[in-house]
């Protein structure tokens, strides 16, 4: 992702948030009034002052001058007050659209394949679930407005100025021209820099979320040096490129501030001449200067306001990228197929997205029948496609040939809710999330959810005795990614969590795998039990595994090469029973 840039209109880019300002578009545009009746508040002022230096300064009134005065002061409290008024009516509700878009996006990300994840680094989502979602609020709440309050400002300004003095007026409109050119490159270069910075950042987070959930690896292999140094290596990068910012932006304020100056020098020059030959009053000249100088600020602003609208519209393109992905189908209405019941697969293939053309699909022309209350042990050699065919069933990849139907039902017809209420996997590299050993449990029993009794059962299945000695027992906390426990324990609960919902069909993928022999006997009994109820395809790797199931599939280059019982296989399939010989071999090691 990183240095990705896309030519694009940032007009365009920021039109697309329209759906979310939408619902507080009222009170933005009357925050928006409020400012622009405050920042031309200013330019009454300078009047104010022209009176007071014609008038009661010339007449020598004293009287006068303390009224002018007073009206100068009630003039800035008004203009301070609907400033702060202003910000008071925008701060709630960018608050709640800034909400709404991380709501959006999070609701979106959990939706999208796991193709979308696989491609994705982690960093580059919360990049923008935080640091650019924060831009855009940033962006609605000051630029949005200030460029159009600005905006009016300069173009009540100048009408005032060429009011008060033609000439003067004119000398001071000559810069822009120059300044409307350099704004226009400005824009063009900082967006190429703003998202490259954005995208590094992403490139950062990933880094620093990799270095914390892997940190018993970092330390495990004294791997912290060079950990530190790829971060100061991206650090450094970034550096650069908000260094480049950064120059970008002096060059645009040091064009914005200079070339005003000298045309208001150039015009306290003209006007001191013409006010010393009488074609001038001397009021006249100091409200046409109070007045250019109120205008600084709404010119001096540009350049910034620029930078964070460009920022800005990185952002939403950054934000948008994610959300223009294609959320998973969610599934038609399910049909009945004349194929038997049970799990099967008909002529399944399957290549990853991203695999280069020429290369060999994962899978070809699978075709398996797990019969009804049947289970299938799924057994190759490593890399022989078993997990990509165990993920297939519950759709986490779409297949990109053939069908699958559970029941005779295709599962692409089923809705994904209906799906994973059928369907309950454990997975070989179990994930715990940040809540107690309860939580991350009863997360498998789908939307009917379960009770005490349940979650017992399913302890008791998986042999997750030792939750009973935890501190709070059930209630623990397991901490983030469940590391506070062992990976026998963690796996025990992934099976658990795969059997509290009672599924139909139940996918295994190497369920124990982290367990020890004694252990593994004791899940396998009760497993055994579980398995009677469903139909399950169980992805094996030794004989004990094997040995729970009904029958075998071997797996071999993507294609199912022979099925049958273990024993058949044994005597009729050299490769089974090589991968069965080495699999005792290891156990049998490892008992030793």
């Amino acid at each position: 992702m990183a240095d990705h840039v896309t030519n694009r209109s940032s007009v365009r880019s920021l039109l697309r948030l329209w759906p979310y300002v939408r619902p507080v578009r009222a009170r933005l545009s009357v925050a928006a009034l409020v400012a622009v009746v405050a920042s031309c508040l200013s330019l009454v002022i300078p009047l104010v002052l022209k009176w007071i230096v014609d008038g009661p300064v010339t007449e020598r009134d004293p009287g006068g001058v303390w009224l002018g005065g007073v009206l100068v002061l009630g003039l800035g409290i008004a203009e301070a007050a609907l400033f702060g008024l202003r910000r008071w009516l925008v701060a709630r509700p960018l608050a709640g659209v800034e909400a709404a878009m991380r709501a959006d996006l999070y609701r979106h990300v959990q939706r999208l394949p796991v193709a979308f994840h696989d491609r994705w680094a982690s960093g580059q989502l919360l990049s923008r679930a935080t640091t650019d979602l924060s831009l855009l609020r940033m962006f609605l709440a000051f630029p949005l407005t200030f460029l159009f309050v600005n905006g009016v400002t300069v173009l009540v300004g100048c009408a005032v100025l060429l009011v008060q003095d033609l000439v003067l007026g004119l000398v001071l409109l000559v810069p822009v021209v120059p300044l409307i050119v350099v704004c226009a490159l400005f824009e063009t270069r900082y967006s190429v820099v703003a998202r490259r910075a954005q995208d590094q950042v992403g490139d950062l987070t990933t880094v620093v979320e990799e270095s914390v959930l892997g940190i018993r690896v970092i330390k495990g292999f004294g791997r912290h040096r060079s950990q530190a140094r790829a971060f100061r290596e991206l650090a450094r990068r970034l550096r650069g490129t908000e260094l480049v910012k950064a120059r970008l932006l002096a060059a645009i304020w040091g064009v914005i501030t200079v070339v005003p100056e000298l045309a208001i020098g150039a015009a306290l020059v003209l006007g001191g001449v013409r006010v010393a030959d009488g074609e001038l009053s001397a009021g006249t000249l100091v409200a046409f200067l109070s007045t250019a100088l109120a205008l600084r600020w709404p010119v001096e602003s540009i350049g910034f306001l620029l930078a964070m609208s460009q920022e800005a519209a990185t952002a939403s393109d950054r934000y948008f990228e994610v959300m223009d992905e294609q959320e998973e189908d969610a599934g038609g209405a399910a049909s009945a197929s004349p194929s038997s019941g049970g799990l099967r697969f008909e002529n399944v293939s399957f290549r990853y997205p991203d695999a280069p053309p020429d290369a060999p699909p994962v899978l070809a022309g699978v075709d398996l029948w797990v019969r009804p209350g049947e289970t299938m042990a799924l057994v190759g050699a490593t890399g022989s496609g078993k997990t990509t065919l165990t993920a297939l069933v519950p759709r986490l990849h779409e297949v990109t040939g053939g069908r699958i139907l559970l029941d005779g039902v295709e599962v692409a017809a089923l809705p994904r809710e209906r799906l994973r209420e059928l369907v309950s996997v454990a997975f070989e590299e179990p994930t715990l999330f940040s809540a107690s050993v309860g939580e991350n449990v009863l997360m498998g029993a789908g939307p009917a959810g379960a009770g005490e009794a349940e979650l017992r059962r399913a302890l008791e299945v998986a042999q997750a005795d030792f939750v009973g000695a935890l501190p709070h027992g059930a209630a623990t906390q397991v901490g983030e990614q469940g590391l506070s426990l062992s990976g026998g324990q963690r796996q025990r609960l992934a099976l658990a969590r795969a059997v509290v919902g009672r599924p139909r069909f139940l996918v295994l993928d190497d369920p124990l795998s982290a367990l020890d022999v004694h252990t593994e006997g004791l899940v396998e009994a009760a497993l055994r039990e579980v398995l009677r109820d469903t139909t399950a395809l169980v992805v094996a790797h030794r004989p004990s595994t094997v040995l729970l199931a009904d029958r075998v599939a071997l797996l071999s280059e993507g294609r199912i090469a022979a099925v049958g019982t273990h024993q058949e296989l044994l005597r009729t399939s050299a490769e089974y029973a090589w991968l069965m010989s080495g699999a005792e071999t290891t156990r049998g090691g490892g008992a030793r």
